[in-house]
């Protein structure tokens, strides 16, 4: 990097894509290759490509055959399907539930390390599950050969499964990530400095003001997520990557290398900390001005009058609460002057009010930019936060697994939601926590101030994120913005070597000067007591 700092250059690219974005021609059908992520991951992916298929690119996606998430045949994209016997669904579904039984009811050490332990086993399926699915595609000769023929210019791939970079090796060809999360936690670790002084490691539920006790914490669950990269997920990538690329690799190696890190992330969300030149941040990049709400769902809306709507939604992963728990916010719904919209598609509650309406599917960023909206109760993904502070809808967030607790926590840190665990979750707690988001103006005021600094940019996130992927394919990469670090040793990368080399040199010198002292001294003393003889 030299001397300059890391954010200065940063800053400079940002300026040069400023600049350059009006001025610089589009490509002209680029040929891109998408290997995503199936389910919330896809949701992201497939808002970049119809962006992409809008600018006129031509765009292929690799797609398991029983994808939940990912169709076969659409108008923006042509499939290629590879057969996969079992889905992440269905890896997860039951996991998900679990969690969610261990947290309500409480649970000993034990049943939690257990559950830890099911966790890392499911993932690690998962991976090798891809990399089997990966690896009989590279095995037959004809789709290998179909690949090459299409001439891609470049791939776009979902980092979380990492088949994609080394899909991307063995064609040669220049990746860009659509990326928050990697193969075991946070992005940012595995490309950037990360000073765990004051970065909050993945799962830890700290923010970037720690005490001593706090960074010892911060350590420990950092040691976690190096554990989960480098012993449980990277050897079962080993020998993928020694069959089919040449001289072999590691997956770290592979994420390191790619040319640009469109980041789904944004400083108005995260907390401060070092990057990269090739880290563009793209977060928000999904969120647009609200469009009309359909008759039904306006006319409901509308109806609230002056106490407005309140609308819950828990995400992809979960349809529904326990049903004990579910007829406890039913309840505190019931009491509430405002309407309440509600996607939930278990067991109708048996304490459902008449101001409450519970829908299967609903328009959630449409339903967020509507000014009858009041608060937002949410399970704290990615998107749905992002959405709330573009929109300026105050959040309580439920939290139930995976980077849900940390999203949450950088809104609570600043004022602009509120979490309720789901271990305290009751009638009671649930009704104080949604009157103080509701009735206490600084939740409002705080969300509107995120808002107002998110949207405060000088080239909108999905306009950034087009350009980079065109920059990529006008360049044929963007190799002068990777930096070197990642081929050094860990030593060298810390300059351990450096100071070593200096503390030897700084000892020989001790240890000669005072030799010389010692020498002089000796000599001295024998001419003294020449002299007195």
């Amino acid at each position: 990097m030299g001397s300059m700092p890391v954010q200065s250059v940063c800053g400079i690219l940002v300026l040069l894509s400023v600049c350059l974005v009006p001025f610089t021609p589009s490509c002209n059908g680029g040929n891109i290759l998408v290997f995503p992520v199936d389910a919330s991951h896809w949701v992201n992916m497939k808002i970049l490509l119809v962006e992409l298929h809008a600018r006129g690119h031509n765009i292929t996606v690799i797609r398991a055959s029983n994808s939940w998430y990912i169709d076969e045949k659409s108008p923006l994209y042509t499939s290629i399907s590879l057969p996969m016997d079992k889905g992440m669904k269905n890896y997860l579904d039951d996991f998900v539930h679990e969690n969610i039984r261990v947290q309500r009811e409480g649970a000993s050490l034990l049943t939690v390390v257990k559950l830890i332990k099911n966790f890392f086993s499911i993932i690690l399926e998962i991976h090798e599950l891809w990399v089997g699915m990966t690896a009989r595609l590279l095995d037959d000769e004809n789709m290998v050969q179909r690949l090459r023929d299409a001439k891609y210019d470049l791939v776009i791939t979902d980092p979380a499964i990492a088949t994609g970079v080394v899909l991307a090796k063995f064609l040669k060809l220049p990746t860009v990530l659509n990326v928050r999360w990697i193969t075991s936690g946070d992005g940012h670790f595995m490309i950037a400095p990360s000073p765990l002084s004051y970065i909050p490691a993945p799962g830890s539920g700290l923010t970037n003001k720690m005490t001593f006790i706090q960074r010892v914490k911060n350590f420990f669950y950092h040691g976690i997520v190096e554990y989960q990269q480098r012993v449980l997920i990277e050897p079962c990538y080993d020998s993928f990557c020694d069959k089919y690329i040449e001289g072999g690799c590691s997956v770290t190696s592979l994420l390191q290398e790619a040319d640009i890190w469109l980041f789904r992330s944004d400083f108005v969300f995260d907390f401060p900390r070092p990057t990269m030149p090739n880290v563009i941040y793209i977060g928000g990049f999904q969120c647009k001005p609200a469009q009309p709400l359909p008759a039904d769902l306006e006319n409901f809306v509308q109806s609230a009058g002056e106490h407005g709507v309140i609308i819950m939604t828990l995400g992809t992963w979960v349809n529904n609460l326990p049903e004990d728990l579910a007829d406890e916010i039913a309840s505190v719904f019931a009491k509430m002057p405002q309407k309440v919209i509600w996607k939930h598609k278990g067991k109708r509650p048996s304490t459902l009010g008449n101001n409450t309406l519970i829908v299967d599917w609903m328009p959630q960023k449409d339903l967020l930019g509507h000014p009858q909206i009041k608060a937002f109760v949410a399970h704290g993904g990615t998107n749905g936060v992002q959405e709330a502070i573009y929109h300026g809808v105050p959040v309580l967030g439920i939290p139930l697994f995976f980077d849900q607790y940390d999203n949450l926590l950088r809104l609570q840190e600043r004022g602009a939601g509120r979490i309720l665990e789901l271990a305290h979750a009751n009638e009671h707690s649930f009704e104080q926590a949604l009157k103080e988001v509701l009735y206490q103006d600084s939740y409002r005021q705080n969300i509107q101030r995120l808002s107002r600094l998110h949207r405060d940019q000088p080239v909108a996130p999905m306009d950034q994120a087009v350009f980079w992927v065109e920059y990529v394919i006008r360049h044929k990469g963007a190799p002068h913005l990777r930096t070197e670090a990642y081929k050094m040793p860990w030593y060298s990368y810390h300059s351990l070597d450096v100071l070593l080399l200096l503390m030897m040199v700084a000892t020989v010198l001790l240890l000669s000067t005072f030799a010389v002292l010692r020498f002089l001294c000796c000599r001295h003393r024998r001419k003294s007591k020449t002299k007195q003889h």
